[in-house]
């Protein structure tokens, strides 16, 4: 028996039956996380990501976050990924658009390496032609394979391996950040590491990644309960931000590729508005940031649509809030170094 892919594929046709007219058209907007690669089954290049921006949302920047594609075939087996970045670079900047693709770019490192994973960030600096930010190193672990959602898996606990710890060490007197991808069950080892090294800026991607699929299907309001607890042990610890966003993939059970047409934005902000909600209280808009996690969260909602869900779930904050969610977070922590999001209002839409 095939196995299910753990993220859905955009279908064009099916994407295409669900349109909205964008809400808030001139907030700006950075993308704080999304993938690029050349697949052919399934491609998502520069020109894709400015299709999806040209939805009538002012995207003036984007953030492209490691994907594991695009690695070097041949050399040191340390420096394959450092192809990423080259990819990634070759792919950002405006395109004659208004958009910065790929402003920011988040690498992977085998963090196992210890410190001698310095010659590796090396190498993503200088691949990263001055737009390389970080690290993300995946530790998605669940014991019943049925609950794991993610196309890595690493053994329990990785977090607390010595060499993972010296390896972010060197990611963190660099002045880089740490992107943290794994499920909500494992919430508490993110804590446990955020508390352990709190000079390490750690980035939790989609809103902490709560299950809904295996043993989870059927206990929503069960494991919202877990997981909220989790998300706001998790925001005491000033060195962490996080994501919004990330929550159209298998693992969270929503089910929306399922569906006879996409869902609109009201459907999806009934359906993830209590995480993201949750996750503003807990973190708070200055460390909180908006991602569309596109393509992966494509097979759930065209882009249009889930900027609008983005949008209906902030109408009743003010204009200083929503701009931090949706822009100035992802610029500062960064360090895009894109202007004031008022100068960007004021200023041409090209940035």
């Amino acid at each position: 028996m095939t196995a299910q892919h753990p993220h859905p594929l955009p279908r064009k046709d099916w994407l295409s039956l669900t349109q909205e007219e964008p809400l808030l058209p001139d907030q700006p907007i950075i993308d704080a996380h999304h993938h690029l690669w050349r697949k052919s089954h399934d491609p998502y290049t520069a020109r894709e990501v400015l299709k999806d921006a040209g939805a009538g949302h002012r995207i003036v920047a984007t953030v492209f976050v490691e994907g594991e594609t695009g690695y070097r075939s041949d050399g040191p087996d340390a420096l394959k990924p450092v192809g990423e970045t080259e990819l990634a670079a070759a792919e950002a900047g405006t395109h004659g658009s208004a958009t910065d693709v790929a402003r920011g770019i988040v690498s992977y490192a085998d963090l196992m390496l210890g410190d001698r994973v310095d010659e590796v960030l090396d190498a993503h600096t200088d691949a990263g032609q001055g737009r390389f930010r970080g690290i993300r190193y995946s530790v998605p672990w669940h014991a019943d394979p049925a609950a794991r959602g993610s196309t890595r898996v690493r053994p329990a606990g990785q977090l607390y391996d010595p060499m993972v710890r010296a390896g972010l060490s060197a990611v963190q007197k660099r002045g880089l950040v740490y992107d943290a991808w794994a499920y909500h069950t494992q919430l508490n080892d993110i804590f446990d590491l955020a508390r352990a090294m709190p000079d390490l800026a750690i980035i939790m991607d989609h809103a902490g990644g709560p299950i809904g699929i295996g043993p989870y299907a059927g206990r929503r309001d069960e494991v919202f309960v877990d997981w909220k607890h989790a998300i706001s042990r998790l925001a005491t610890c000033p060195n962490v931000c996080i994501k919004l966003g990330g929550l159209g993939m298998r693992l969270n059970g929503f089910g929306f590729d399922g569906w006879e047409k996409p869902p609109g934005s009201q459907q999806l902000a009934d359906a993830w508005g209590p995480y993201l909600e949750a996750c503003i209280d807990a973190f708070g808009t200055d460390r909180a940031m908006f991602e569309t996690n596109f393509p992966v969260d494509k097979g759930a909602a065209p882009a249009g649509i889930v900027w609008n869900c983005f949008k209906r779930i902030t109408l009743h904050a003010s204009e200083e809030e929503r701009n931090a969610l949706f822009y100035q977070t992802a610029n500062r922590i960064y360090t895009l170094g894109l202007p004031d999001p008022s100068a960007v209002c004021a200023g041409s839409k090209k940035v």
